[in-house]
């Protein structure tokens, strides 16, 4: 380890240190952390899950006019849990009952519940074709494995891909498939559990007891997940076989990311420590930090996913501006306590300063 900032897969990538922001959804992502992240020697990531294909082209082209670092440009895969539509076609129906379950929460707000959208999520297919033309140094993504002739055009394009395991079983779905390299995602990792092959409520292995099993299991680099936020996260990641490692909260926290400054305080408050896997904000299970919502359960239960993403989106913006920290997804990992930095660069050089520290007393 000696040599842990030209690790393989960050020479392959063109990157200084094998560290990956990870790739937020829902609009927390920005352009000014990846680029931070790029500069700073690292590979930034903009989750585009909620962008429509000329709104990623455009994320891809505002990326390149302030930076020439590779960056990652992440999607989710189409993927239906039980009870979800493969094409999340809602009825109706579904769509006002579950609004009448939030209703006390609208009507803490003064707002009214959404109407349906004209369709629920961006089209697949048009993201799938701005991201090729973009051509970013990584496509990664989550919630599944792609098709053959996707991972075929990232091929021919020079587009390195990474996919995400929470499982040996996935991961080596990952890996029979051809993806250049596997993100393993602990138990402690902050956002969604993005598991794919069974539930993810039965997906819940540690990234201590997960990282040396997708390891041995595969024959792709491993980027480690989940839990990391400072130099003994990666020194532990590195000597455990991975490759990279990837982390999410320590960089939401950062001033540069697209969180609200509302979450980015609580990410430093001793609220952080308290953590829970939640369906209540989008249908899916997320790891947060605990509140009202989050541990709240309509009578009639949650909606699936992407319906309970749009009824509670409607009260994000008016929970903000009131700062209803209570009634918003406070996405976190189980390291929050670990938190120092506010900023991304700053964040950076303090990873690579612990981890040359540390290998040097090591050695």
């Amino acid at each position: 380890m000696k040599a842990w900032r030209n690790s393989d897969l960050a020479a392959r990538l063109g990157i200084a240190r094998p560290v990956v922001q990870g790739p937020f959804g829902g609009g927390l992502s920005s352009v000014e952390l990846v680029v931070a992240v790029g500069e700073a020697g690292g590979l930034g990531s903009f989750g585009a899950h909620h962008l429509e294909g000329d709104g990623i082209r455009s994320v891809a082209a505002d990326i390149r006019r302030r930076s020439d670092r590779p960056f990652a440009l992440n999607l989710w895969l189409p993927h239906a849990e039980e009870g979800e539509s493969p094409v999340a076609a809602v009825q109706a129906s579904d769509h006002d009952r579950h609004a009448r379950e939030l209703a006390p929460w609208y009507a803490q707000l003064g707002l009214e519940a959404p109407p349906p959208p004209p369709r629920y999520l961006p089209d697949f297919d048009a993201q799938v074709e701005a991201v090729l033309a973009a051509r970013p140094a990584v496509f990664s993504f989550v919630f599944g494995v792609p098709a053959a002739g996707l991972l075929d055009r990232c091929r021919a394009l020079g587009i390195l891909t990474l996919g995400t395991a929470t499982t040996v079983a996935e991961a080596r779905a990952l890996d029979d498939a051809g993806v250049d390299a596997i993100v393993a995602s602990g138990f402690e990792a902050g956002g969604h559990r993005v598991s794919f092959l069974r539930r993810p409520e039965d997906c819940l292995t540690g990234g201590l007891a997960l990282l040396p099993q997708v390891v041995d299991a595969v024959r792709a680099p491993v980027v480690a997940a989940g839990g990391i936020a400072d130099g003994r996260g990666i020194v532990a990641a590195l000597s455990l076989g991975a490759s990279a490692v990837q982390i999410g909260t320590a960089f939401l926290a950062c001033r540069q990311s697209n969180a609200s400054e509302l979450h980015r305080e609580r990410l430093f408050d001793t609220a952080a420590d308290d953590t829970v896997l939640t369906r209540a904000f989008t249908g899916r299970l997320a790891r947060g930090i605990r509140n009202d919502l989050a541990t709240a359960v309509p009578p009639g239960g949650h909606a699936p996913y992407p319906l309970q993403g749009w009824l509670t989106g409607a009260l994000r913006a008016a929970a903000l501006r009131e700062g209803r920290g209570d009634l918003v997804p406070l996405w976190c990992g189980q390291a929050a306590g670990l938190l120092r930095d506010r900023d991304g660069a700053a964040l950076m050089a303090r990873l690579a300063s612990e981890v040359d520290a540390l290998l040097a007393r090591m050695a």
